[in-house]
């Protein structure tokens, strides 16, 4: 559900370009890394993948969870909680272990979350966390 509406609504709010090599496409399962660099990352990563026929498992911060409405929705689409700094955070790893194997790919953000800005504007990508090694 969450990759049709963003499928959906990206094109809405600006032109969405998909450019790969010919004949390359990311193989299921797969893990696929983004950087975060803007609250529209996840949309417009979404939106491009869908178009490679690609619903991945995301990995991302626990507090979506508690977001009435789209917390429901990320429980059912089986995306994994990642709790930070706690000791429940490498519970997130042993989910995208399973949803591996079960042939899902798993999309996770390098940065480990979003750069610190006053404005809506887009960041340079951060630092990548040794957790996507």
């Amino acid at each position: 559900m969450l990759s049709r509406i963003a499928a959906a609504l990206v094109p809405a709010f600006g032109r969405l370009t998909v450019t790969a090599d010919p004949g390359a496409r990311p193989a299921a399962p797969s893990i696929l890394v983004a950087n975060h660099t803007s609250l529209a990352d996840p949309a417009v990563v979404v939106a491009a993948l869908r178009r490679y026929g690609i619903e991945p498992v995301i990995l991302a911060t626990g507090g979506l969870w508690r977001v009435p409405l789209l917390g429901s929705a990320l429980r059912r689409e089986g995306h994994i909680a990642v709790h930070r700094g706690t000791a429940r955070a490498a519970d997130s790893l042993d989910a995208a272990a399973v949803a591996l194997a079960s042939g899902r790919s798993v999309l996770l953000y390098g940065e480990g979350g979003l750069p610190s800005r006053r404005d809506a504007g887009e960041s340079a990508p951060g630092p990548f966390r040794s957790g996507l090694a």
